[in-house]
């Protein structure tokens, strides 16, 4: 049975019925406002109830900040719930329930709960996921909710719930289309999530004046990392402090393997909650925290796998510098990414860590750039080691067949770039994990 079978019922529907409904049944992939969103969400009551909200954006570091703060916040014992986007291999990873993503069962009842309370409102595919995280954090008892922005922040589905704690991480360009083409005004749609009398976090290391000046207009209590909040990095340790009210000073926690400013924000976002965590937890929840698809190591034939989902100039300055950090023969790049990201900013900040070049397009995907367009923004940043092939797995195989025991391939551009190759990854059994370099 599939969703294109128009006999099937939706108390029928499995869950990849159910996706590949909302997928079509939209006339827009993306529409920003909350006017749908708020409608449906009071026709079914949602609302956080006793949990404390934290509501976490940015360009970059999100989901890794959602990470430090549901490992941390589960170490000390308290029941969280934690939304994310987008999914790598599938999509129940959207949504966490102390611990454990959620089983298609689940899903399932929370699609077809809001589709019987949408009734003459339309909803988009990411709409649907978001009122399902929250139908189904609203139907446990949960400590704190933590939400990811899709997009933006301002007119996000998630800025739908006040959030007793507002992050953001970095802000930086990315989905220029529909959010501005400066940081000015892209950080005044991210600022969007901040509310009146509550604390906002902002760990970005130069802020644009607009998120400064949209705390102030808003009435939020923003703290940044120049007003605030204090870290020092050391070789092997960091330390943070802020003027939040009986908050310690830890001089010693160790240095995380995901980006340090999301750990950073994620530290003062549960400080700022004036809730129990203790050193031990901060500790343990740090050392914990991984992510695939964010410089996840493996190993096969003595060649080093990476795969990281760098898919804007940003994030490409960051995995350009955590590969100068280790020294190998070698570096082969497997690229692709979207169409509408900036390949010549990615081109540009990774070209010197990279020897040669493997393009691999996502047939199936037509938001995915062509790789003849791709090769020819790489040729005219005089890159010339570039090897286009029909597909991102084809590239892969080309990259590991070239290699040599000594040299590494790293694998970036975006999520679909990344999920290619880890579906392959994961089903070789020669692979072997690798450890997880600390941040630099």
């Amino acid at each position: 049975m599939s969703a294109s079978d128009t006999t099937l019922s939706f108390d029928q529907y499995r869950l990849d019925d159910w996706l590949a409904w909302m997928e079509a049944h939209h006339p827009r992939q993306i529409e920003l406002g909350l006017d749908r969103i708020r409608t449906v969400a009071n026709r079914l009551s949602l609302t956080p109830n006793a949990a404390k909200v934290i509501t976490v954006g940015g360009t970059n570091g999100k989901g890794s900040c959602a990470a430090f703060l549901e490992n941390i916040l589960r170490a000390q014992g308290y029941r969280v719930g934690v939304y994310t986007s987008p999914h790598l291999l599938a999509y129940n990873e959207r949504v966490r329930i102390d611990g454990d993503v959620v089983g298609d069962a689940d899903f399932c009842a929370a699609f077809r709960a809001i589709h019987a309370a949408a009734d003459d409102v339309s909803l988009t595919y990411f709409e649907y996921g978001t009122l399902a995280a929250l139908w189904l954090f609203s139907q446990t008892a949960l400590d704190v909710w933590v939400l990811e922005v899709g997009l933006g922040g301002r007119l996000d589905a998630v800025n739908l719930i006040d959030a007793d704690v507002a992050v953001l991480t970095t802000i930086d360009l990315d989905h220029q289309d529909w959010l501005g083409d400066d940081r000015e005004t892209i950080g005044r749609e991210k600022a969007g999530i901040f509310r009146r009398d509550r604390l906002a976090i902002c760990v970005d290391a130069q802020p644009p004046q607009s998120v400064l000046d949209t705390a102030a207009q808003v009435g939020a209590k923003l703290l940044t990392l120049r007003d605030g909040i204090d870290v020092a990095v050391h070789a092997d340790h960091w330390r943070w402090q802020s003027v939040l009210a009986g908050a310690p000073v830890y001089d010693d926690l160790p240095l995380p393997s995901l980006p340090l400013p999301s750990a950073v924000a994620a530290l003062t976002a549960l400080h700022a909650l004036a809730i129990v965590i203790d050193r031990e937890s901060i500790q343990r929840g740090l050392i914990q925290t991984h992510l695939p698809g964010r410089f996840q190591r493996f190993e096969r034939d003595g060649v080093e796998i990476i795969l990281d989902v760098a898919h804007n100039p940003q994030a490409a300055h960051y995995l350009a510098q955590r590969l100068r950090d280790t020294s190998v023969t070698r570096t082969l790049a497997v690229f692709e990414l979207m169409q509408d990201k900036d390949a010549a900013g990615i081109v540009s900040a990774l070209h010197a860590q990279i020897d040669g070049w493997y393009i691999g397009e996502l047939a199936d995907n037509p938001r995915a750039a062509k790789s003849a367009t791709l090769t020819k923004i790489m040729r005219e940043q005089q890159v010339e080691a570039v090897h286009a092939y029909p597909s991102v797995d084809m590239a892969f195989v080309a990259a590991l067949a070239a290699a040599h025991a000594g040299d590494r391939v790293v694998v970036f551009g975006s999520f679909f770039t990344v999920a290619a190759v880890l579906h392959r990854v994961m089903a070789d059994s020669e692979c072997i994990r690798g450890g997880e370099g600390a941040h630099p």
